[in-house]
């Protein structure tokens, strides 16, 4: 016997000669789970395709060449309350050759206008030659302007730096 429908958290996909789409995705959704399942017209937009989407995830990319801090990582919270945020970076120095390694945590509240910083984040740095700190080294860090949390690359000199993020976030509110 074969399936007709397949519901999910988010709607029901029914396939289309036989055949149901199947993708994964993230998204910066909020979800208590960290990952939901979304399927059908309602949760897709396609009859026939489910979506299974990892949630309250963030991610992004830069390139530096000075000391000007670069958002790899721009979110901006929703709904007011708290968000635990996450953070792993890698960074790879092109011009030298060289590789950082970051794993940043930070708080953050959102009062609905403005998002705050609760104290400082923490971090752990791994970096290799020059892209050690104090100057020139790299450097990564996690601020607020208005309502967007930033998550910033900051290179050195003229090093070409590219730099990638991934950060997963909990919330909890009113």
């Amino acid at each position: 016997m074969v399936p007709t429908s397949f519901v999910t958290q988010d709607g029901t996909a029914v396939p289309a000669a036989n055949i149901l789409i199947v993708n994964g995705f993230d998204s910066t959704e909020n979800n208590a789970n960290g990952i939901i399942t979304k399927g059908g017209v309602v949760g897709t937009g396609t009859s026939n395709e489910v979506d299974v989407v990892i949630t309250n995830r963030l991610q992004g990319v830069a390139s530096t060449t000075n000391s000007t801090p670069t958002p790899m990582i721009t979110f901006t919270p929703a709904v007011i309350g708290t968000y635990s945020i996450e953070v792993r970076v890698s960074a790879y120095n092109t011009t030298s050759s060289l590789g950082a390694g970051y794993s940043m945590f930070s708080a953050v509240r959102f009062d609905g206008v403005n998002s705050n910083l609760c104290g400082t984040p923490d971090r752990i740095v791994n970096e290799e030659g020059t892209m050690a700190a104090p100057p020139p080294g790299a450097n990564c860090t996690i601020t607020v302007s208005g309502a967007n949390v930033l998550v910033n690359a900051v290179g050195y000199g003229a090093e070409n730096i590219n730099w990638s993020a991934v950060g997963l976030y909990t919330f909890v509110g009113v």
